[in-house]
């Protein structure tokens, strides 16, 4: 028994320690934290916003800079939706903890025709009110709890249903300049944050509002990747690099990449101007291409014609 609990706690302090880790390059990467913000947490109750708040917790211990945190909770008046588990979870933390109170619950009840997803608005609703918030408040940075997997079922969803080919980047700054939105759990799998969020226990508030809605895109996206995932292990990894490795020239986005240019005379004149350093090559391609027994058969022999059941097939 002794040697199966030292096993679960050294499993426990990896997968601590990886998504520390991940989630500090992560911040790096994309320079999400720089000295003096003020960084928002927005704590949902699930188990991502509660890991998320865990890591900057930590990593603001040793960070090479200074930075502040607060949590803030937005109470959208779901039926039924356990007001005190926040304030009770937060007030043993030494962060300062503020719950925003908006009835966003019968606006998307009202707006959104029954059976219809909710979601878009939702969000909608739900983000003018944490960035009027972060204005009134001095917040330079707004942190979300989106993952890795997030990332990758939101490219699909975009492309799939959107005609797009866009994802959650780790991070957004607003079209007008005003607020910056990052996702420090970028780098981290689904799968570690569920395990880290039972080993410590979160006390996990379901969403009402969309959670609980059947048919969701999101969820075929999902059970697609998984079943991808599960066939051929590495493959949601593998998407998530491709994220990061784009070429825009071998995409189709005229306005990403100027398939204009070079005009033939551009593309003669750089030719002319950075001759190759061996030209016996393109003698030799030329020789090559003049003794091609190929190309001369098919200038010099005439098409053949194929009879087959009384009609005729030109052979290529």
């Amino acid at each position: 028994m002794t040697r199966a609990n030292d096993s679960y706690a050294f499993e426990r302090g990896k997968r601590q320690q990886r998504l520390r880790r991940l989630t500090g390059q992560a911040i790096g990467d994309y320079r999400m934290i720089e000295a003096g913000d003020k960084v928002m947490v927005c704590l949902s109750g699930g188990k991502d916003s509660y890991t998320l708040l865990d890591m900057l917790i930590s990593l603001q211990k040793s960070a090479p800079v200074d930075f502040e945190l607060i949590a803030v909770n937005l109470d959208q008046k779901q039926p039924g939706f356990p007001e005190d588990v926040l304030p009770a979870y937060m007030a043993e933390k030494k962060v300062p903890f503020y719950v925003i109170e908006r009835d966003t619950y019968s606006t998307v009840k009202r707006v959104v025709p029954e059976g219809k997803t909710t979601c878009g608005l939702c969000s909608r609703l739900r983000r003018g009110t944490l960035y009027g918030f972060a204005e009134a408040n001095g917040v330079t940075k707004i942190a979300l709890g989106h993952h890795r997997d997030d990332m990758v079922e939101t490219l699909f969803l975009n492309l799939f249903f959107g005609s797009k080919m866009k994802t959650m980047p780790p991070k957004l700054v607003s079209d007008d300049g005003r607020y910056v939105v990052i996702r420090p759990l970028a780098y981290c799998k689904e799968a570690d944050i569920a395990a880290y969020a039972a080993d410590q226990g979160f006390p996990i508030i379901p969403c009402n509002l969309c959670g609980s809605q059947p048919n969701l895109k999101r969820a075929e996206i999902k059970a697609m990747i998984a079943d991808w995932e599960k066939r051929h292990p590495g493959r949601v990894e593998n998407l998530f690099r491709g994220l990061q490795n784009v070429v825009p020239s071998h995409l189709l986005d005229t306005a990403l990449f100027d398939f204009d240019n070079p005009t033939p005379e551009a593309l003669l004149q750089y030719r002319a101007d950075h001759p190759l350093p061996n030209s016996s090559e393109i003698h030799e391609a030329l020789a090559e291409s003049e003794l091609n027994p190929w190309v001369t058969a098919f200038e010099e022999e005439p098409p053949q014609v194929i009879a087959s059941t009384g009609s005729s097939v030109q052979s290529p």
